[in-house]
């Protein structure tokens, strides 16, 4: 399955327009390499996205071509999830 079908498919973002854009600009890992929205992902792949401020890192479960929203949880394991901290550039300028 394309990647961006599988975070469609499982909810990890709504829309498959949405999920193409964020792999194609290189924030989507899948087993430690950056993927492309074709990249084909696999039970047992580790994903890590980057969304803004934080990273989720998840492991592939099991691959459906539709489900139900209350089943979409069941094709991937959150293994972590972290925040960036990003320093504001110029932030000691606007205090002063």
């Amino acid at each position: 399955m394309r990647l961006d079908k599988f975070l469609k498919v499982s909810r990890l973002i709504k829309r498959r327009t949405v999920a193409k854009e964020v792999s194609d600009q290189g924030r989507i890992q899948i087993n430690g390499k950056v993927a492309k929205s074709s990249t084909k992902v696999a039970v047992g792949d580790e994903m890590t996205i980057e969304f803004g401020n934080r990273y989720l890192t998840v492991r592939v479960e099991e691959l459906k071509e539709s489900t139900k929203k209350q089943d979409a949880d069941e094709m991937y394991t959150v293994i972590k999830e972290e925040r960036i901290e990003r320093e504001m550039p110029f932030k000691d300028e606007f205090l002063s």
